[in-house]
């Protein structure tokens, strides 16, 4: 059984890629009109076609053309850093089958919100490395519950050695932007995430100036610690909603993107990492707007702007993109990412990197 496990760890990796997988080049082109090249972000890997933030859809990613891969990290019992979308892991993994676990089943005050389930700060690393990933969003990627059982949960080390495997095999250098979540939670457990992520940067060889290396948090006091507290040599970005306040912060995202919050921003982060309605707002019938100044306001900071998140089923594109009336199958996809990087955002995030990396070519 554990070989059989090894062969599909990563075998239908490379397989059965969609059509567009066979389209794209070079993934980085140097200049585009004098302007870099925005690069493309693999949002919690290929999640569009794996179950996210497991080795195949990282891999998948990388092997599509993006510039990099997204794992969200959180913390287990034992303090390492694992990759999950939330601390909560029934809607990721099979740990609801699983009866040896079902009396760790609680419900928690995650940031302010009741959330019930089971978390991995219950779990050592080896409980956790026993269960198998499944699709978070089965009734949305129904082709993606194939591969439910298969994978294990990935650690943080595990995703910088591929990491560094695929930039070898791949020949470019593979990029990583490590998300830490609800780091105040984790914090409050005993748990904090910036000790283990800094060590495993280092451990790579990898905190330095000029490593394709981003941090990312929802939380503007975790990136002031990562910056003035760890002197986290790689690049840091603010991730932002279109509404609401980081966990216990008096200032909301608004007041962070004004000109004023942005500059202040800019003395301890390299970029910001926008919901994407806040670059070009939807209109009263959900069809796109006219942009915003925000990408003019941020670069002017001397902040890079990556919005999130694209995806390529209708329920998630604008009205008039849209294509059909199954919201789960694809619309134009690639038109609204083509809008998008004409306002000079910097990257994207997006749940399938093909059409990202093939609509950069088209702008």
């Amino acid at each position: 059984m554990a070989d059989r496990r090894q062969v599909l760890r990563m075998g239908a990796v490379a397989a059965a890629a969609p059509a567009l997988a066979g389209t794209v080049a070079s993934p980085a082109l140097a200049h585009n009109g004098g302007r870099k090249t925005p690069e493309v972000f693999g949002h919690r890997g290929a999640s569009g076609y794996r179950p996210e933030h497991t080795l195949a859809s990282y891999e998948l990613a990388a092997r599509m053309g993006a510039d990099y891969i997204e794992p969200d990290l959180v913390a287990t019992k034992d303090h390492v850093l694992v990759c999950r979308h939330e601390p909560e892991i029934g809607g990721t993994t099979d740990v609801a089958t699983r009866t040896e676990f079902a009396a760790r089943k609680k419900t928690v005050s995650l940031d302010g919100v009741s959330v019930t389930g089971w978390f991995t700060e219950d779990f050592t690393l080896a409980e956790l490395k026993s269960l198998r990933a499944i699709e978070r969003l089965p009734a949305v990627r129904q082709e993606n519950t194939l591969y439910d059982g298969l994978f294990q949960v990935p650690t943080f080390a595990e995703v910088l050695q591929l990491r560094a495997r695929l930039s070898k095999e791949l020949g470019r250098d593979i990029g990583v932007i490590p998300e830490t979540k609800h780091p105040t939670y984790f914090r409050q457990l005993g748990l904090e995430l910036e000790t283990p992520l800094v060590r495993e940067l280092r451990r790579a060889r990898l905190d330095k100036r000029g490593a394709k290396v981003w941090i990312q948090s929802f939380e503007a006091a975790n990136l002031k610690v990562l910056n003035q507290q760890y002197r986290v040599q790689v690049n840091l970005v603010f991730l932002t909603s279109a509404a609401g306040s980081p966990f216990n912060d008096t200032k909301t995202y608004a007041q962070y993107l004004t000109p004023a919050g942005l500059k202040e921003l800019s003395s301890y982060v390299d970029g910001i990492g926008p919901e994407k309605n806040q670059i070009i707002p939807r209109n009263a019938d959900a069809t796109l707007g006219t942009p915003t100044s925000l990408v003019k306001d941020a670069h002017a900071a001397g902040l890079k702007v990556i919005p999130y998140t694209f995806r390529a089923e209708n329920q998630f594109l604008p009205a008039n993109l849209r294509v059909g009336t199954d919201p789960n199958a694809y619309g134009k996809a690639i038109d609204e990412q083509i809008t998008f990087l004409r306002t000079g955002i910097d990257g994207l995030f997006t749940d399938q990197p093909d059409i990202g990396v093939l609509s950069r070519t088209l702008v």
